[in-house]
């Protein structure tokens, strides 16, 4: 099968591998449909990996994506094989203590597709547990149904975050995940939501999705809020700022969750500002398991995906996608790859 390979910073390469084959008896094989590109997968592409520069071993890329069943492995899973499902790249052991706690997002034996060296979802076929796959209602598309994964990476923020009625929110980063986060804090009863990102048009399109008024920097939350600054920050940018800033907007004895990744794993941190306001912070790691409030989220019209996916792409055309995707050329917001 051909597949899409990182096999260098910033080199992508079309290659024909082997076709995946069932390994476990609960092994289905995915016919990809739509697999999304993440801002991890950006990570590994311009810095070989998500923890800081790191050399890459290459590997096919890709988390974010639905598909068919393969006929026999629709069979062995009880589905029909024109129906359409979402997969969780999260394999957690199931045995660990964070496991039997209900960390699965935790889980340091976790196996995730399109993270090295496990092979992702960038290539026509891919082989999942049936526990990772997820059926997908007709009103969501292929496109729609791979940013599922990255609705269930808001959720989880938000679930950490425990916004509370009519609190002020600022969300940092208007990107795929920020553009989800504005929509479930206006979901949440949130009270006035600052959307905050350098582009214009991911700011207008936040407002429209929930946002009440926009920003091109962190500095303009002091105008809005008269200088108090917000209740609940939720930082999802790739900048090393990303906490400071952040750090910024929020008022004293507010609340900070950071679920962005930061460009070469380093956050830039003035440790007075969070210390002098008393700062309560959270780090947010992928997510457990909320497919199924994703899918409902989605099918019941309550959060919006088709706005997000902005640009479709052929397989043959992934280095493009990556390279507008960086470069956030002709309003990009997530590229799509349809192999």
């Amino acid at each position: 099968m051909r597949a899409a390979v990182l096999q260098d910073i910033r080199d992508i390469r079309i290659l024909d591998i082997p076709e995946p084959r069932p390994v476990a008896e609960d092994d289905v094989i995915v016919r990809v449909k739509a697999v999304g590109v993440c801002g991890s997968d950006l990570h590994s592409y311009l810095e070989g990996g998500t923890t800081g520069p790191a050399r890459v071993r290459p590997f096919v890329l890709g988390h974010e994506f639905s598909g068919v069943l393969t006929p026999d492995s629709a069979r062995k899973a009880g589905l029909s094989a024109d129906a359409l499902v979402a997969v969780d790249p999260s394999i957690p052991c199931g045995h660990c203590e964070w496991c039997h706690r209900g960390h699965t997002n935790l889980c340091p034996n976790v196996k995730f597709l399109g993270y090295a060296p496990h092979n992702g979802a960038m290539a026509e076929f891919v082989c999942v547990p049936r526990s990772a796959v997820h059926l997908v209602p007709d009103s969501i598309d292929p496109a729609g149904a791979a940013i599922l994964e990255t609705l269930g990476v808001a959720i989880h923020a938000m679930d950490l975050a425990r916004p509370r009625l009519l609190e002020s929110v600022a969300v940092l980063g208007c990107g795929p995940v920020g553009l989800l986060l504005v929509q479930l804090a206006r979901l949440a009863g949130a009270g006035k939501i600052i959307a905050i990102d350098p582009v214009e048009q991911r700011t207008a399109l936040a407002c429209d999705l929930g946002a009440d008024v926009a920003c091109r920097s962190y500095a303009g939350v002091a105008d809005v809020t008269e200088g108090r600054g917000v209740d609940l920050v939720i930082e999802a940018t790739d900048s090393s700022h990303g906490f400071e800033h952040a750090a910024r907007c929020a008022r004293i004895g507010g609340r900070i969750v950071l679920v962005g990744i930061p460009e070469n794993n380093q956050y830039v941190l003035s440790g007075a500002e969070s210390r002098r306001k008393g700062l309560s912070i959270k780090f947010s790691r992928r997510m457990p398991e909320v497919y199924p409030r994703a899918i409902a989220l989605a099918q019941g019209g309550q959060v919006k995906l088709t706005p997000l996916a902005t640009h479709h792409f052929s397989l043959d055309q992934t280095p493009a996608a990556f390279e507008q995707q960086v470069a956030r050329r002709d309003g990009i917001i997530k590229a799509i790859i349809c192999p």
